[in-house]
């Protein structure tokens, strides 16, 4: 049996804008706050923010945000009744949440049987398929690159080399000849054994014109479960989302339907109780959609989703980490979001993160315009962590209405001190492309990179 207790004391195991808005999501609950830091965020606003702030540990996350040993003691001396992991590090780890029911403390998550076995790509589309959820034609886990070569032709070419515990793009090639296949599979299998010690892979089918499809779903412990409705995260550069909306504007209605139904029912078959995401890509040219993966966390593109629905998702998933039942939601839609990553790094040097001090910091305020950061004007970013400096989201009454009034928040954004990718993201608003939603999860790269260079080449 799970353990819910009242949350009186959080420990926020995580850094950056994730952070900030669990510390903000506790101070409007009268929860007390706790936030480890490494000491390369000693001076962050995670740490102005809480109540307490202790340091896990240097600045490598392997010796801090990554050590479950030293999280779990400092939540538990700082008199914790709760651990909150946020997104990245330890939040798909399932020996999280085992050793915090060992020390007795509430873990703001789903169980870990959940997040051991939908970490597992392979094992989550077996439960997908076990569920009547649609999978795209693949592999089990495959056992060496000669192997891979003699399921491929099965397959179909193009298609993808997959980490089975991954995520991000990590450890994923395209493959679109069979005399590709063992070169993409030791580079893909090396990729995934260094950023998850994991080098199995498995294949799927690849989808030339696909759009990303997650929807929100949210669980509780009596057995309730509800969704939020769906999002679009098609514009991506190297599987890495860049701009996420809701509600996902590309979809039929019929087949958006579907979809959601598809999420709820594989939600119900797990008895899922926490929030989750199920992620699905919608194949444009074939009409259907299949299942990709499920995340077992809040998803940093939950902003879009709160939204468009009032929902306060971080706030839910607190009071049910509690006990309390999940409240009513309203998953109609009221209007559309749009959000853009803004993250630290230099598109004229191939997107390379690039670390720095912060000499100003100016977000765009206004009506239906929200910034979640946890930047200010002399704030350092270290070059250990990941390059997101804010999501910038806004709200409008339709697609148009907020591409508009996004591309005026951007030109509003004023960072100095480190590069930023504030204007690629203008320069996608403005794409006819985009404006039309004529976009696939291929269309960064294929077509509104190579025309930002150009454009930016012409200047």
């Amino acid at each position: 049996m799970r353990r819910v207790a009242p949350l009186t004391r959080l420990f926020v195991a995580n850094r950056g804008e994730i952070a900030v808005r669990i510390i903000r999501a506790c101070r409007a609950l009268g929860i007390e706050t706790v936030v480890g830091y490494s000491t390369a965020d000693r001076t962050g606003l995670p740490a102005r923010l809480a109540d307490r702030a202790v340091c896990i540990g240097p600045p490598s996350a392997s010796a801090s945000y990554l050590d479950i040993g030293v999280v779990v003691e400092a939540a538990k001396g700082t008199g914790c009744s709760g651990l909150h992991p946020g997104y990245g590090f330890l939040s798909e780890r399932a020996e999280l949440p085992e050793a915090c029911e060992e020390e007795g403390l509430v873990f703001v998550g789903p169980r870990a049987e959940l997040i051991r076995d939908l970490g597992d790509k392979a094992r989550a589309r077996e439960l997908a398929e076990k569920a009547g959820i649609p999978v795209a034609a693949g592999s089990s886990p495959l056992e060496s690159a000669a192997e891979a070569g003699r399921l491929a032709g099965d397959v179909g070419f193009p298609l993808l080399l997959k980490a089975v515990a991954g995520g991000g793009g990590r450890g994923m090639k395209i493959v679109r000849s069979a005399a590709e296949v063992a070169d993409r599979f030791d580079t893909a299998s090396a990729e995934a054994r260094e950023a998850f010690g994991d080098g199995r892979l498995y294949l799927e089918r690849y989808v030339e014109h696909g759009r990303h499809v997650e929807v929100q779903l949210m669980g509780d412990r009596h057995g309730r479960l509800a969704h939020l409705g769906e999002r679009d995260c098609s514009i991506q550069r190297r599987h890495q989302k860049l701009i996420e909306e809701a509600p996902a504007a590309g979809i039929p209605p019929g087949r958006r339907d579907e979809i959601v139904a598809a999420a709820l029912a594989f939600g119900e078959t797990l008895r899922y109780d926490d929030v989750g995401t199920v992620e699905f890509l919608y194949d444009l040219d074939r009409d259907s959609f299949f299942f990709l993966e499920m995340n077992t966390r809040v998803q940093v593109e939950h902003p879009v989703t709160e939204m468009v629905t009032g929902a306060d998702i971080v706030a839910t998933q607190l009071a049910v980490a509690a006990g309390a039942p999940l409240p009513a939601f309203d998953p109609q839609p009221v209007g559309h979001a749009i959000e853009c990553r803004i993250t630290a790094e230099s598109a004229a040097r191939g997107f390379l993160p690039v670390p720095g001090h912060i000499d100003d910091w100016q977000p765009p305020t206004g009506d239906g315009i929200r910034v979640d950061t946890h930047c200010f004007p002399g704030a350092d970013v270290p070059p250990y962590y990941d390059s997101l400096l804010a999501k910038l989201i806004v709200h409008g009454a339709d697609r148009a209405d907020a591409a508009e009034r996004m591309a005026a928040a951007l030109d509003r954004f004023v960072v100095a001190g480190v590069p930023t990718t504030i204007d690629v993201h203008r320069f996608i608003l403005d794409h006819p492309d985009y404006r039309a939603d004529r976009v696939h999860t291929g269309w960064v790269e294929a077509t509104a990179l190579p025309d930002f260079l150009q454009a930016r080449n012409t200047l």
